[in-house]
């Protein structure tokens, strides 16, 4: 989080606002608006604004106005049918805009899910801080043997050290020779939109991102799970409590359907049946690959 005095100043001055307002408001997330929620060592996540709240998708889903004369178990019900059918729209009639600090590498990554609406912080415009990413000792970890994409152990020791040493000393090194590209100290200086391309990738950006409550579970069912990256997976943990505040029936389910299920194929599902009459299946059995059979036996040791 910035310590930057005038920074804290404005997130003070529109904690400090109220307004009038005839539309649906959530307390928890009202307590939450313009507060930054810590994430790895400088980044944050922040609520900017947000519309709608679980009635919101009863309303649609119902094609009516007010509320109705449903009870409330009626709407969670009802909210739970719609995740447990797929039926998106309704979450559609929610957005959350969110101001986020992040490392390059991780944007690089979140930029992924297009179905949101995106306004990064400009280094063609603007210098960016001297603030990087160094992780943890505890998520450093060698690639896994098992998964190109993933980590294994973690390091240890004199190896350890050494890779935290190359990725502060690199990180140093890389903004002091981009602030010496840009000084204008009996030199013309290099353009920022030229300089900031020697700049790592764990160095932090940040965005206001906004999206509709649909699209945001499925950042969330991806970006939260145990598989994904742990720096992307902070962010997306962090932003699970929010959503969790904002609408809880709705998260609810979404946690019941979506991020602790887990899905099987019509083979899957045949094993599974003759498993349960008492057969003994393997791969070739059941007409899996080693791959698929491997993602089978773990679900069922889950």
């Amino acid at each position: 989080m910035s310590d930057d005095p005038q920074a804290l100043d404005q997130i003070a001055a529109q904690r400090a606002q109220t307004h009038q307002t005839r539309r649906a408001t959530v307390p928890a997330m009202e307590e939450r608006l313009y507060t930054p929620h810590p994430v790895l060592d400088h980044g944050f996540v922040r609520v900017v604004d947000y519309m709608g709240d679980d009635s919101a998708i009863v309303q649609a889903a119902r094609v009516s106005y007010g509320a109705g004369t449903k009870k409330a178990r009626n709407d969670e019900g009802l909210i739970r049918y719609l995740m447990r059918h797929w039926h998106s729209t309704p979450f559609e009639m929610c957005e959350l805009k969110l101001h986020v600090k992040l490392p390059v590498f991780v944007a690089r990554q979140w930029i992924r899910h297009r179905t949101a609406n995106v306004n990064e912080y400009s280094a063609r415009y603007s210098i960016l801080d001297r603030e990087f990413y160094i992780p943890d000792p505890a998520h450093l970890a060698a690639q896994s043997t098992a998964n190109n994409q993933g980590r294994g152990e973690v390091l240890h020791g004199d190896e350890a050290a050494r890779v935290l040493e190359i990725l502060k000393a690199d990180s140093t090194r890389a903004y002091d020779n981009y602030e010496a590209m840009l000084s204008q100290d009996g030199q013309q200086g290099l353009a920022r939109e030229l300089a900031r391309m020697n700049l790592p990738a764990n160095i932090y950006t940040q965005w206001y991102w906004k999206v509709d409550l649909h699209n945001l579970f499925h950042f969330l069912r991806l970006r939260a799970d145990a598989h994904a990256q742990y720096e992307i997976r902070a962010y997306a943990d962090a932003i699970c409590e929010m959503v969790r505040d904002w609408v809880p029936a709705a998260y609810a389910a979404f946690e019941d359907y979506r991020l602790n299920s887990v899905q099987i194929s019509g083979k899957g599902l045949n094993a599974l049946r003759r498993m349960l009459a008492g057969e003994e299946m393997d791969a070739e059995k059941a007409g899996m690959s080693a791959g698929e059979w491997r993602e089978f036996e773990g679900i069922l040791e889950k």
